[in-house]
């Protein structure tokens, strides 16, 4: 069945494959995007190593491979709410998916102006949203599908899984410690950076705007996207997605790999022995989709999933790439506030229940990324891989 969706933040590292793969799937497609990302870019000095087009080209160029067309609009949602509100109550969406959010942990640590505009940008983009939509009365009608991090719950070493976004506690009563009542809450949040705070206030309004106005909304918990390439932006060199290796925005695994390709050490922070949940963005894209394929029933509580498909080690990954490449391993200062070492078991058996086939890390993906990293390693700017930004002032 054909869906209008709306896809706010749609020329991102997420959003654009995100849009291909369900206009690829016949559903009506209208990006809303403020271009905040390219101009971040330019601040930060450093380009995306894949030359992504201008999105004007991006969307002729899907129209020319597909024969489908994307609508867009470019407006600042966290600041033009007359504008989002104006959006929603006419095209009426089925669905909306919220990229539309400042995601990285590390920019949103550089400075007072970078956690501050972090807090401002997010906090108020996703509240307006909520608000538009509750304004044009699409309460029961528009499902929200946002993309929050798996850095909500913390990364704290426990012998049990993290669960689906709720935790079954039991309250003792204060005058009698064998007295109690059980219950069933949004799992404690831990963020460990300003952005990842920003994630669990948004749980916070999903929980209330989902109690009071009755909003249908889906929750993915994402863990650290890696690749590049979807089915779609590969159809044509036009519609490459982009590939992030800096200091501030470039994943993990995606990193390594750049810094195998031109020569420069693995920087591995502090042991490496920092444990984290991982998902290609080849599943990134099956899991918005069958997200909005199946909406939560009128009346349910905010539905959270887990869109992570493994957990790895740092340094077990930067072993894995000096195994597959030779590149020297360089354990360096961390420049987070975070345990040493931790431990991380993450239930994610929703989305497997919708259909999700996960992939999980082997050698021909990583070759695949490799000769991404390969093929455009010239436009690489050494100087951008080191992590600058700290999370405490250094005395």
């Amino acid at each position: 069945m054909q869906k209008r969706i709306l896809v706010l933040g749609g020329d991102g590292f997420c959003g654009w494959p995100t849009t291909l793969h369900l206009s690829a799937r016949g559903h009506e497609l209208h990006i809303v995007d403020n271009f905040v990302r390219r101009r971040q870019d330019e601040e930060l000095g450093v380009q995306s190593l894949t030359p992504i087009r201008p999105l004007s080209e991006r969307i002729e160029a899907w129209r020319d491979v597909s024969g489908h067309d994307l609508g867009l609009s470019t407006l600042d949602i966290a600041r033009d709410y007359a504008e989002l509100k104006n959006l929603i109550g006419q095209w009426r969406p089925d669905a909306i998916v919220h990229f539309a959010e400042q995601r990285s942990a590390p920019y949103s640590m550089k400075s007072s102006w970078h956690k501050r505009f972090t807090v401002d940008n997010n906090l108020n983009a996703t509240h307006n949203v909520l608000c538009a939509i509750v304004e044009n009365g699409l309460e029961e009608y528009t499902h929200l599908v946002h993309l929050g991090t798996m850095g909500v719950y913390g990364y704290k070493t426990s012998r049990f899984k993290l669960p689906e976004g709720y935790q079954r506690v039991r309250i003792l009563s204060h005058e009698n410690q064998e007295e109690g009542e059980e219950t069933e809450i949004l799992y404690p949040p831990d963020p460990g950076s300003i952005y990842h705070m920003t994630k669990t206030q948004d749980q916070l309004f999903f929980y209330y705007y989902n109690k009071n106005d009755g909003l249908r909304i889906t929750d993915l918990h994402q863990g650290i996207v890696w690749g590049t390439e979807t089915a779609e932006t590969l159809y044509d060199e036009r519609l490459i997605n982009r590939f992030d290796y800096d200091g501030d925005f470039g994943t993990v695994l995606n990193r390594f790999i750049l810094q195998a390709a031109v020569g420069h050490p693995l920087t591995v922070h502090g042991t490496g022995g920092q444990t984290r949940a991982f998902i290609h963005i080849r599943d990134t894209v099956q899991c918005i989709r069958l997200a909005i394929e199946h909406p939560p029933a009128t009346g349910e509580r905010v539905r959270v999933f887990n869109q992570t498909t493994e957990t790895h080690r740092v340094r077990d990954l930067a072993r894995l790439i000096h195994e597959l490449t030779g590149a020297e391993m360089q354990f360096v200062d961390n420049p987070r506030n975070e345990q040493v070492e931790n431990e991380l078991q993450v239930e994610n058996q929703g989305l497997q229940n919708l259909g999700l086939q996960p992939i999980t890390l082997s050698a021909g993906l990583l070759a695949e990324v490799s000769e991404v990293a390969g093929k455009y390693q010239h436009r690489c700017q050494s100087s951008k891989i080191p992590a600058r930004s700290r999370w405490r002032t250094q005395n």
